[in-house]
């Protein structure tokens, strides 16, 4: 362990009391979803739901948005070095995981390629909620994996009690030495609320344990790389980065309810790690500016309980700098708006219906050559969607439907449409007190994307020439989830079981090809990159995510949980193959410790080695991963309420290579750290 590592960890156990506050009795509360087309508590839901919130996001959270949910059942963090982190759910991402930002798009390039960031940040979230089955119909189609929605009360919806309040953290991360400060102030009064926040971060390189690169498995997959590798030991070169954000919201808030604007900006600087030729160092500059306004009106109608109206203007922009010198400059501006009815029980039926249209113009270009690695692209879609709950006798039921028409029109080809249809049906029977049984059937279309339509050339930040396919079709998936609940005293048990279908997945994968910057086979002695194609096949995914929780002590020295999980996703192609970029299996243990206002736990993955990449791509090995995680809640001092928290991860120093990461070989994830931090309420 290094010095700051321990300078870190003898710090945070000055802050963590020893001295205990008056034990209080624990009551478990049931979290509600909100982002569902009703609010429905969690125990109500007939489909997976993860929801973090409070004091639970706030030790959890990380500088992405993967990073925060990766200890999640069933989810993962595609990593493309420290830089980048977007969720993988049950083995799928990208177009498939839909991320919204307080139920609008995020609307960035990140479902476009795994080395974009998304802009949407978790330190600035009060609360985030992951959601399968029919509700995810509600923000688009072919969300196969699930809808990710971050809120964080940017425009409010509600009058606070206060004139002023908010909150101040600071955090600080051995790993990278990075320092992290997030700040928000919001309150109201006479039926006008405001929202201010805004974040710093910076982080110097990423340290790892043991080499950077994995040069066996890096030339095994590209047999032009050269013998001898450049390979840092103990830290990824080039993987600091910085980030700034503000935002400003204000509503006008009454009784018949409210409507309130808000502007925000990002900028985010980063770098991709090398591949060790000594060639391009690349970095990303990624700037956003995002204008939204929401409103709601209860009771708008006889048969209605509210009229919820949501309209978001995304102007988004990264510029690809390889070696200082600017080259591919991706830029998506987006309008999404929606337009939602909740109406009163109808004949049992009990629902959401609305409208939803999104206009996106995207475009790829390299500002060197003046070539177009995606042509300009004019995108229109216009989705009507409904979801309807009802019961019969102990079965809570939900219904989801959902029709899209969308329209690509490149620049300089003709335009492409596609008209998508997806249905889902959940059931949840409520079997007694403690046992519960749950049942989902969807059926999920999505329309390809512009870059595995259309992308054609070389990309500096994926080190790869990029082919798209513009015959693709229309994705169609039917999957299938069963669950089941038991609680009593003395253990706490969940499974659930899913098995996907999907016709025609769409896919990027290497062809075993090297060409040049230009496309052209590599002759020799000239840098060489690999081809990826977008490709399309019928594919299954089979899995599960199962935890059993016991409680082992309860009395004046506190409550241990001790909770087993594990979770696993299998992916293949129908006619032989493995789809590539699978998670592991995992599996392990939790212990918690709750007492008063002070909890920690300590937490065991193991995931194991996956031997199943896909072609032309490289096995990953098993690993152990040990994490623990205390904080402290000091509440009530003049109106104040100060939380201090400590973090050490990956306290073995394992070199953890992520299997759902394209950089597997060349960026593995972060090494032994201790983070620390407070957080002021006031």
């Amino acid at each position: 362990m290094k010095k700051s590592d321990i300078y870190y960890l003898l710090l945070a156990m000055a802050i963590v009391p020893t001295a205990y506050a008056v034990e209080q009795s624990i009551v478990e509360l049931d979290q509600v979803v909100v982002t569902a087309p009703l609010a429905e508590k969690v125990s109500d839901t007939a489909t997976p739901v993860t929801v973090l919130a409070e004091d639970e996001l706030r030790l959890k959270v990380g500088h992405s948005i993967g990073e925060t949910l990766k200890n999640e059942l069933g989810i993962t963090s595609q990593s493309f070095g420290s830089g980048v982190g977007t969720p993988v759910i049950r083995g799928q991402s990208g177009p498939r995981v839909r991320v919204l930002n307080n139920g609008i798009g995020s609307n960035d390039a990140s479902a476009i390629s795994p080395d974009h960031a998304t802009s949407v940040e978790p330190l600035l979230a009060e609360r985030i909620e992951v959601l399968r089955g029919p509700a995810t119909l509600l923000y688009g189609s072919g969300a196969i994996g699930g809808v990710v929605n971050v809120i964080d009360n940017r425009i409010p919806e509600q009058l606070p009690e206060k004139l002023l309040g908010g909150a101040l953290e600071q955090r600080f991360d051995s790993v990278s030495d990075e320092t992290a400060t997030t700040m928000k102030l919001e309150g109201g009064k006479d039926h006008i609320a405001y929202h201010i926040d805004g974040f710093f971060r910076d982080r110097g390189n990423v340290d790892i344990g043991g080499n950077a690169i994995d040069i066996n498995a890096a030339r095994k997959v590209d047999p032009t790389l050269p013998d001898t590798l450049q390979s840092t030991h103990g830290f990824i070169n080039n993987s600091s980065s910085d980030a700034i954000s503000g935002s400003a919201g204000l509503s006008l808030v009454g009784e018949p309810g409210f409507a309130g604007v808000s502007i925000n900006r990002l900028e985010n600087n980063y770098g991709i790690a090398p591949d060790g030729t000594g060639g391009e160092i690349v970095r990303i500059d990624l700037k956003q500016s995002k204008y939204d306004l929401k409103s709601e009106l209860k009771n708008p109608f006889p048969f209605a309980e509210s009229l919820r109206m949501k309209l978001g203007y995304t102007d988004y922009q990264h510029t690809e700098v390889p070696n200082g010198q600017e080259a591919a400059f991706f830029t998506n501006k987006t309008y999404e708006s929606r337009l939602e009815l909740t109406h009163k029980p109808i004949a049992g039926l009990h629902g959401a219906l609305g409208f939803q249209a999104i206009a996106s113009d995207f475009a790829a270009i390299d500002k060197e050559t003046g070539d177009a690695l995606v042509p300009q692209s004019l995108t229109n879609s216009y989705g009507v969607f409904a979801v309807e709950s009802f019961k019969l006798g102990t079965l809570n039921n939900q219904l989801g439907f959902r029709v899209e028409d969308t329209t690509i029109a490149p620049e300089g080809l003709g335009s492409l449409n596609y008209v998508p249809v997806s249905a889902s049906a959940s059931s949840l029977w409520k079997i007694n007190d403690s046992n519960n049984l749950n049942l989902a059937i969807t059926r999920s279309q999505r329309a390809p994307q512009v870059q595995e339509l259309l992308a054609n050339g070389f990309h500096d930040a994926t080190r790869s020439f990029e082919v798209g396919d513009v015959n693709l079709r229309e994705e169609t998936s039917y999957n299938l989830d069963l669950g089941y609940k038991f609680k009593t005293d003395w253990m706490r048990a969940e499974i659930d079981l899913f098995h996907n279908w999907a016709n025609d997945y769409i896919y990027q994968q290497r062809n075993g090809q090297f060409v040049d910057e230009d496309g052209v086979i590599c002759p020799p002695d000239t840098p060489c990159f690999p081809v990826v194609e977008s490709r399309q096949a019928d594919a299954t995914f089979m899995g599960y995510e199962s935890k059993l929780i016991f409680p082992l002590m309860e009395n004046h020295y506190g409550l241990v949980d001790l909770t087993l999980f594990s979770d696993y996703t299998r992916g293949q192609f129908v006619n032989g193959g493995d789809v590539p970029r699978m998670p592991p299996l995992r599996f392990g243990f939790q212990l918690d410790h709750i007492k008063g206002d002070w909890n920690s736990n300590l937490r065991l993955t193991r995931g194991e080695a996956q031997g199943r990449p896909g072609d032309f791509d490289t096995a990953t090995a098993s690993y152990v991963q040990l994490n623990l995680s205390t904080q402290y809640l000091i509440k009530q001092i003049k109106d104040v309420d100060v939380m201090v928290f400590a973090k050490a991860n990956n306290l073995l120093d394992e070199n953890i290579r992520n299997s759902t990461s394209y950089l597997r070989n060349f960026a593995p994830e972060p090494g032994r750290g201790a983070e620390i931090g407070v957080r002021v309420n006031y």
